[in-house]
């Protein structure tokens, strides 16, 4: 779908890139790039395309939001972010909260996504129940990712590709573990685990086996799991690069529609 993206100032661009540089450093100290990226996706993950309601649009400042009970521990992202966002209280809270996203994965050894200003707050949060249900396989992944947000195949594999941050908490999504043993490192982990199958200490969840029930699901987790050779560098350019595109699509959902 083509984009048109709003004309910013040259003043609100320069904020963009300073605000960009004060995330950097915030999630490179305080190592909290899984939430962050967590934040971005929970927000823009609302997006449904037939009532063009929900989406990127910084409703995540709401506290009805953060309450949903996939938001659980939602909160402990927007504390740590306060004292970059009261620096910059020109930028939307939906530019913010999605930069957020883009730099937690560039700091962490991912690829460069791309990030266009210009959001807009919307008024009121989305309601709750429109987020991925880690329970459910692969039909229920195809409800959400492509008929609610009106995403592809690929990007419902490359975005899975992100569990390669972070963990599980218990307290918050009833699960416990971290799906990579490097939850801090991205890069095309998550996909070699997935094939490799469970192992003591690591999680695989309902939705990530899924990935390998759906013939075309799989053929892409071996794409993204593939190395050019075992002695030199993993090859994740494939994975990097269609991973980059879906997160670009993701924190777009409903954003500069032509």
């Amino acid at each position: 779908m083509t984009k048109n993206y709003p004309n910013v100032s040259e003043d609100y661009k320069k904020a963009i890139e300073k605000c960009r540089r004060k995330l950097r450093g915030l999630i490179a100290e305080k190592h909290c790039a899984p939430i962050m990226v967590r934040l971005a996706w929970h927000s823009a993950g609302t997006f449904d395309c037939v009532t063009k309601t929900g989406g990127p649009f910084g409703t995540m400042r709401f506290t009805d939001e953060q309450a949903h009970e996939a938001n659980s521990g939602i909160q402990i992202a927007l504390g740590l972010l306060d004292p970059v966002r009261v620096q910059f209280p020109t930028i939307s809270f939906a530019d913010f909260h999605q930069l957020a996203g883009v730099v937690a994965v560039e700091v962490t050894g991912g690829p460069e996504i791309q990030f266009h200003p210009g959001r807009e707050d919307k008024p009121q949060p989305p309601p709750e129940g429109r987020l991925p249900d880690a329970t459910k396989g692969c039909n229920h992944l195809r409800d959400v990712f492509a008929k609610q947000m009106g995403l592809t195949d690929y990007d419902i594999v490359a975005l899975s590709g992100a569990h390669t941050l972070g963990k599980c908490h218990k307290d918050r999504s009833g699960f416990e573990g971290a799906w990579t043993s490097n939850p801090l490192i991205f890069d095309n982990s998550y996909f070699k685990e997935l094939l490799s199958g469970e192992k003591e200490g690591l999680i695989q969840l309902v939705s990530d086996k899924a990935l390998l029930d759906d013939p075309t699901f799989r053929s892409l987790v071996e794409k993204y799991a593939a190395r050019i050779n075992v002695c030199i560098k993993q090859d994740e350019d494939a994975f990097f690069s269609d991973y980059a595109k879906a997160h670009l699509k993701l924190s777009e959902l409903g954003f500069a529609d032509a």
